[in-house]
């Protein structure tokens, strides 16, 4: 028998955003991204559902990605985990501003929650993540962002009652009128 459809799917997002292939645990982020997806992703904001969305989306793209037949569907149907939440917004940022999903997920999802040093190397305390990502799902950052995905320099409202659409919007306009004024923008 082969692999439990959940580590075939965590395998195939990881692939999404990583490189399996990387042997170097310096290089690899097996351990974050695998609490990224065990924890669950919930909506507070209207219209958040619409990412949530985003992942159910991807889980269907894995399936017919892998040619995999019988998948019950209520596993479709489960709720949406971290790691699925920042793919699908990876991507999204890709389309709408140009790039990798690569490069928006760890450059600027990863990087704006300050899990981007937690590489396989690194010992971390789960307890400490665990704040980081329930802060972020229960909005407890910033009003500009900061400490959410999409932190902002001059928000035009309080970020923790903005849906994650229009946070990664202003985001894409904020780094684009910055890189107009000739500001060097990651």
């Amino acid at each position: 028998m082969g692999e439990p459809l959940d580590e075939l799917y965590f395998k195939w997002l990881y692939r999404q955003v990583a490189d399996p292939e990387i042997e170097s645990q310096e290089l690899t982020f097996w351990k974050i991204l695998r609490v990224l997806y065990t924890t669950e992703f919930v909506s507070l904001v209207s219209f958040d559902e619409n990412r949530i969305s985003d992942a159910k989306d991807l889980r269907k793209e894995f399936v017919d990605s892998e040619g995999l037949e019988g998948v019950d569907p209520e596993w479709i149907e489960l709720g949406c985990s971290l790691l699925e939440l920042m793919v699908g917004l990876s991507r999204r940022l890709a389309f709408e501003g140009d790039g990798r999903p690569h490069y928006w997920f760890w450059m600027h999802l990863m990087v704006n929650l300050g899990l981007d040093r937690f590489n396989d190397s690194r010992r971390f305390r789960k307890t400490s993540v665990d704040y980081i990502l329930d802060d972020l799902i229960q909005r407890r950052y910033g009003s500009d962002g900061h400490g959410g995905f999409f932190p902002l320099q001059n928000p035009q409202k309080d970020q923790r009652r903005v849906e994650l659409w229009y946070q990664l919007n202003a985001y894409l306009n904020e780094r684009e009128e910055r890189r107009a004024r000739g500001e060097d923008v990651p």
